[in-house]
């Protein structure tokens, strides 16, 4: 495989904290490749390493088969960087914001005038070229974010929490123009929050957690091997749900008891249903639902909120 991104024992240190701990990875030519993890996996340390502008502690990393110790320079500059939060010129227009940012990669006024245009058509902002910055929307600032992510024709584009904070129109939006990269050939790294936005894009990711990478694969093979099928979340009508465990035991492969459902993983949801009743349990609400990647993450790096 052509892997534009290959690591080896990749480790990145702050003093005595190791941010990142030894992980292999390779990311193919044209493919969506994601980090997910809670916050303090280690994802944001990993993107800077990748984005040449945090260099490894220990390890191997080669970027467009270069190392970023020695030719950070050359690598950035066949890069796209989509940050987190928006960085955009409230000064200049939304046009002035991409053909200015062209200017930085030596690419002269009038093909930056006319790659500027492209990918405002591109992003659907065309005609918002002349409006300033400041009043766009959210996903508007974060369509343009991403058109000047393109401007100098990355080989790779790294897109760190992509669409955070927008709106289901504005995400799935942002979904499909990143998908019409992925048909374009362009090779996307990216790290998110939303699991649902992982199955969307990703043809392949990693789930880090602790600076290690705990599972890698793509989302449907990732949910076959740590999850089952179906799950069925039950709700009884009681202080705790504790007490309804035991009378669930057997049910399913795995139990997991929440303080306001029970949650039943299971590889025939209705068949399992059937089995409450016929244990004269009655449930406030049953639901019964195909497993998502949500549940891996969950089940891989637990429920407890990391600081």
């Amino acid at each position: 495989m052509d892997s534009l991104i290959h690591a080896r024992g990749l480790v990145k240190r702050f003093g005595d904290f190791t941010a990142v701990a030894g992980i292999d990875v390779d990311v193919r030519r044209g493919e969506a490749f994601g980090f997910l993890g809670p916050n303090g996996a280690g994802k944001s340390s990993t993107m800077r390493m990748i984005g040449c502008v945090s260099p490894p502690t220990d390890g191997v990393l080669q970027i467009l088969g270069m190392d970023p110790r020695r030719d950070g320079p050359k690598i950035r500059a066949k890069l796209g960087v989509c940050p987190q939060l928006d960085n955009l010129d409230i000064e200049l227009t939304v046009r002035e914001n991409l053909s200015t940012y062209a200017r930085f990669f030596g690419i002269p006024r009038k093909v930056a005038r006319q790659r500027a245009a492209e990918l405002l058509d591109f992003v659907q902002l065309s005609e918002r070229g002349d409006s300033k910055v400041e009043p766009l929307s959210g996903g508007m600032k974060r369509r343009l974010t991403i058109a000047r992510a393109l401007v100098n024709e990355p080989e790779i584009v790294l897109l760190d929490e992509p669409t955070t904070g927008l709106d289901p129109q504005a995400r799935h939006l942002v979904w499909e123009r990143l998908f019409r990269l992925k048909q374009q050939g362009v090779t996307l790294v990216l790290t998110t929050h939303y699991m649902d936005e992982a199955e969307q894009l990703c043809d392949r990711l990693v789930v880090m957690d602790g600076g290690r990478i705990v599972a890698e694969g793509s989302p449907r093979a990732l949910i076959e091997q740590y999850s089952t099928r179906e799950v069925v979340e039950l709700r009884f009508a009681a202080e705790s749900q504790e007490p309804y465990s035991e009378k669930l035991a057997g049910l399913g492969e795995r139990l997991e008891v929440l303080p306001d459902r029970i949650l039943l993983y299971v590889f025939d949801g209705d068949a399992a249903v059937a089995e409450v009743q016929r244990r004269s349990l009655a449930p406030a609400s049953v639901l019964v639902r195909r497993s998502s990647l949500e549940d891996v993450f969950l089940h891989l790096t637990g429920r407890t909120l990391v600081d």
